[in-house]
C-alpha cells in the first residue's frame, strides 16, 4: 500500500513520456513550483473542461513560474491529438501503467452507474521548487479548481521567477 501524501512531505519522483515524446522528470523542474494534475481520459467532457481553463489561464501561471503537467493514463499519441484540438501550451504527460498514479494515490477504484472499476481520480497536487507538497485537490470538481490552485500557486515564495519553460 502506498503511503498517504500529505501538505509538507516530499513529491513523490516521477520521470514521464510527454505529448512531445521527450520525458519529463520532477528532478528537471528544481527552481520552479509544479502544478501537476491528474484526469481521467483525453477528449472527455469535464477533462476537456478542466484541460481549457488551465490553457485560459497559462500565461497567470507561467508569469509565476509555475510548471502545469497534466498526467493521464492515455498514450502519447492520444495526447498530441487532444493537445492540438485544443492548442493546449502545457505538457500532458502519459502514465500507461499507472506507476505515478498509484504513488500519488489517485489510482483507486471507481463506481458508475453501480459498475465498479479502476481508474483515475481527478486530482492535484501543487508541488513548491523544492519538490515539497504545498496543496492537494482530491476528487477535484472542474468549476472553479484552476483558479484555486492559482491563488495557492500565487502564495508560493518563487525563487526563479523567469518564465517557465513551455513545452
Amino acid at each position: 500500500m502506498v503511503k498517504e501524501l500529505i501538505i509538507g512531505s516530499k513529491a513523490p519522483a516521477f520521470s514521464l513520456l510527454t505529448d512531445s515524446g521527450e520525458k519529463i522528470a520532477l528532478k528537471d523542474l528544481k527552481g520552479h513550483s509544479v502544478i501537476l494534475y491528474f484526469y481521467p481520459k483525453d477528449l472527455t467532457p469535464g477533462c476537456t473542461s478542466e484541460a481549457l481553463q488551465f490553457r485560459d489561464n497559462f500565461n497567470k501561471f507561467n508569469k509565476l513560474g509555475s510548471i502545469i503537467i497534466g498526467v493521464s493514463k492515455d498514450s502519447v499519441a492520444r495526447h498530441q491529438k487532444f493537445k492540438e484540438k485544443y492548442d493546449l501550451p502545457f505538457t500532458l504527460a502519459s502514465d500507461e501503467n499507472t506507476q505515478i498514479c498509484e504513488k500519488y494515490g489517485v489510482w483507486a477504484e471507481k463506481n458508475l452507474y453501480g459498475r465498479k472499476f479502476m481508474g483515475i481520480v481527478r486530482s492535484t497536487f501543487l508541488i513548491d521548487a523544492d519538490g515539497v507538497i504545498q496543496g492537494i485537490w482530491r476528487k477535484v470538481k472542474v468549476a472553479g479548481h484552476v483558479e484555486e490552485i492559482f491563488s495557492a500557486a500565487k502564495g508560493l515564495q518563487h525563487p526563479l521567477r523567469a518564465n517557465a519553460p513551455r513545452r
